[in-house]
């Protein structure tokens, strides 16, 4: 089976475009200009969305998506704004790429993107088999493997959506979800009605 070649180079520059659009030059747009040196960790107060400059000096500074920051300042000084542990998950963050990557803060939290990061490849693979069956036959057919992957892939990316308390993820999952349990179970009854029929 000959896949097309403009497919998977189309795909692979989506997904090098969402990189670029996620961790790219947009990242920080509408930040006040961090300090070259500094590491930055994402922070949401009261609505308001920005990030936490920790500089290598040890001071800190808090800016804002609307171009808005606070002034330099000591570990003290930040810790009467935000509390101690907060604080030490924001610097635990600042040094572990990981930890700013999925945008996270604990590596207990990494067990819950590994289950979104598998629904996601999931995802992938029942459309990936969809499209060799479909290029194998030369036409649209959707082999009973998607609907079993679908709903894989939908439970887990619900679950992962709800942690992160997502809606729009959420929201993104539900009907889903019924629709592939329901097609499985229409797979399901088909194939014992045909055994049926070879009994008889």
């Amino acid at each position: 089976m000959k896949l097309k070649v403009e497919a998977l180079l189309a795909m692979v520059l989506l997904v090098l475009l969402g990189l670029w659009l996620v961790w790219g030059p947009f990242k920080n747009e509408g930040l006040p200009d961090a300090r070259p040196d500094a590491q930055l960790v994402d922070i949401n107060m009261g609505g308001s969305r920005g990030v936490l400059e920790i500089g290598t000096d040890r001071t800190y500074r808090l800016l804002f998506r609307d171009g808005s920051s606070t002034e330099m300042m000591s570990r003290e000084r930040l810790t009467e704004i935000l509390p101690e542990p907060v604080v030490q998950r924001a610097e635990d963050q600042a040094g572990r790429t990981a930890f700013r990557m999925f945008n996270i803060t604990s590596w207990g939290s990494m067990v819950w993107v590994s289950i979104g990061l598998a629904g996601q490849i999931a995802f992938f693979g029942r459309m990936a088999i969809q499209w060799m069956v479909s290029e194998g036959r030369r036409e649209s057919v959707v082999p009973v493997s998607f609907w079993y992957l679908s709903f894989i892939g939908g439970v887990m990316l619900f679950t992962y959506f709800a942690w992160r308390r997502d809606i729009v993820g959420v929201l993104g999952q539900t009907t889903g979800v019924v629709i592939y349990a329901r097609n499985i179970r229409l797979i399901r009854k088909a194939k014992r009605r045909e055994a049926r029929k070879r009994v008889e």
